[in-house]
């Protein structure tokens, strides 16, 4: 009975190792961790000894959640993604499980961020008032961000997602709320990992059925207003944007006396004093 006891007590003792040997071998592992889109291009990983000094710090690499089988014991390996079912433009999460004593470096991460290399083949506005622009050679999801432009500079007016994809894409976008009297100019750009813009050509559309906006009251007090609805623009003196949006008549009361530049319309730079 003591014996049977006692051998009990062994195993469980046994048991108990086992698993706080587990937790410690757990909690002694880390991960480093990219998102993005499968450009084509593999990642190359620096792996340094473990801070015991004894192996590598890479312990595997997840793809997506599956292990690879990349040889992770050298002080420099590759990811090969041709090795796994990912194709351009997928998205991919890869997972470094590393000793928490040392950290792998990876050398490119950038290849997972999509990059702008789209060809612009048209843009045009149509009698509906919307933009179209036709793009190919797209190699990932980038957004469009489609701007007018405006008192002399270019304004965003609205986003539109990209496909991402080689062949020919056609994009499209209301305009016609961002519409002012006259001649209007619009395109489109990305902006990628670089932090560059690239823009599509610009496209012209001639607006006569607006009537020029005018300014109703340049000395103003509680409000400023406009002979019809507009896209406004205001700026102190000292050239900061202090209110901006769409309406007729935009209450200015919360602004101290002085003067100010509106930007209305098709009009640039419009001075109004506040009493």
């Amino acid at each position: 009975m003591i014996r049977n006891f006692n051998k009990k007590l062994t195993l469980f003792a046994i048991l108990a190792l086992t698993f706080s040997l587990t937790i410690n071998a757990q909690s002694n592992e880390s991960s480093v961790v990219l998102e993005g889109h499968y450009q084509g291009k593999n990642l190359y990983v620096q792996n340094p000894f473990a801070g015991s000094g004894v192996g590598f710090c890479v312990i595997a690499v997840y793809i997506n959640d599956d292990v690879t089988t990349d040889q992770v014991n050298s002080s420099a390996f590759e990811i090969d993604f041709s090795n796994t079912p990912i194709e351009k433009g997928d998205a991919v999460n890869v997972r470094i499980q590393h000793k928490s004593d040392c950290l792998p470096k990876v050398l490119n991460p950038e290849v997972l961020r999509p990059k702008s290399t789209f060809e612009n083949l048209s843009i045009t506005v149509d009698k509906d008032q919307i933009l179209h622009w036709k793009t190919k050679k797209e190699q990932g999801k980038l957004t469009y961000i489609v701007e007018q432009y405006r008192w002399n500079k270019w304004v965003k007016i609205g986003e539109v997602d990209g496909t991402g994809l080689e062949e020919e894409n056609d994009y499209k976008f209301s305009v016609s709320s961002h519409l002012h009297s006259g001649q209007n100019k619009f395109r489109a750009k990305q902006v990628d990992y670089t932090g560059r813009p690239r823009p599509t050509k610009s496209t012209m559309f001639q607006d006569d059925s607006r009537s020029p906006v005018s300014l109703i009251n340049p000395k103003i007090k509680k409000s400023l207003d406009f002979s019809e609805n507009t896209l406004y623009e205001i700026f102190d003196t000292y050239g900061n944007l202090v209110k901006k949006g769409y309406g007729q008549s935009i209450s200015v009361e919360n602004l101290e006396k002085g003067l100010y530049y509106v930007n209305y319309d098709s009009k640039t730079g419009e001075v109004v004093s506040k009493k």
